[in-house]
């Protein structure tokens, strides 16, 4: 008589590299928010804390609607929101073909890395007297902020992206007689891609966390303006009200990037 074959154990949801339904996933996500909110609340609630330094949710979430009903939320957003965006756009005009360059000859990658690499390191708070002696206090000033502070990371990012591309997709297409351009356009570009959105996504985060610095320079609205203002009067519940606000924001971003390069590229999500 033969043995009766069971069928194959379903895999777990921790394996390595596991899988997760939408459902679970989303549940996880929600926990992994709904812990931290918990903690503050319990925190702030227990007395443990003044409310002066730590102010409770339901009150940073009044605040926010004050501030949206009394004080211009939406136009502090907007401006900071453009502020962010404008500087993002132009790192990334001039990030990706330089990256790409970078990545697909060694001379450029010579002449340009090590300079690339030496200003990274180079706080972006530190441009800010050179760029309003330059550029004065106007919008161009702020955005040169986020500017500087993405652009240099971005391009070396981009510039790994290209360099991490298969050399047997680089050799077949020599094979075949591909010119330089060719090689750039229609190999090299074309197989990093996914990588490169992946790049810009992470690359907008910190993008955000030069906003405050940005409004540094003589601004007078933005999310940043607003929770620098707070500070001198510690106003903490408009604080973390605004933190919470880029929070929100990028979050939203980042999953705008992240739907982005899944209906660009499906094959990468693809599960064993």
């Amino acid at each position: 008589m033969s043995e009766k074959v069971s069928p194959p154990a379903r895999p777990g949801i921790w394996r390595i590299a596991g899988h997760l339904s939408r459902r679970q996933y989303w549940l996880f996500a929600a926990l992994g928010l709904f812990i931290p909110f918990a903690a503050w609340a319990a925190t702030s609630a227990s007395g443990w804390v003044d409310p002066v330094f730590l102010p409770g949710p339901v009150k940073v979430f009044t605040r926010v609607v004050s501030w949206l009903f009394e004080d211009d939320l939406m136009g502090d957003a907007a401006i900071s929101i453009y502020r962010v965006a404008a500087g993002f756009a132009l790192s990334a005009a001039l990030a990706l073909p330089l990256g790409l360059l970078i990545g697909a000859f060694r001379p450029i990658e010579a002449l340009l890395e090590p300079l690339t690499d030496f200003i990274r390191y180079m706080p972006a708070v530190a441009f800010i007297p050179l760029v309003m002696l330059w550029l004065g206090i106007g919008e161009s000033a702020k955005i040169s902020i986020i500017f500087i502070g993405t652009f240099f990371q971005m391009v070396l990012m981009v510039a790994e992206n290209v360099r991490l591309v298969p050399l047997a997709q680089v050799e077949a297409a020599l094979t075949m007689g591909a010119t330089r351009y060719e090689m750039i356009r229609l190999v090299l570009s074309q197989s990093a891609k996914p990588a490169i959105l992946d790049t810009l996504r992470i690359t907008m985060g910190w993008a955000w966390t030069y906003l405050v610095v940005a409004e540094l320079v003589a601004a007078n609205s933005g999310l940043g303006y607003a929770i620098l203002k707070a500070q001198r009067y510690l106003k903490t519940d408009t604080i973390f009200g605004g933190i919470i606000l880029i929070g929100v924001i990028g979050l939203l971003m980042d999953q705008g990037f992240r739907w982005l390069h899944r209906r660009l590229f499906p094959w990468s999500h693809a599960r064993g």
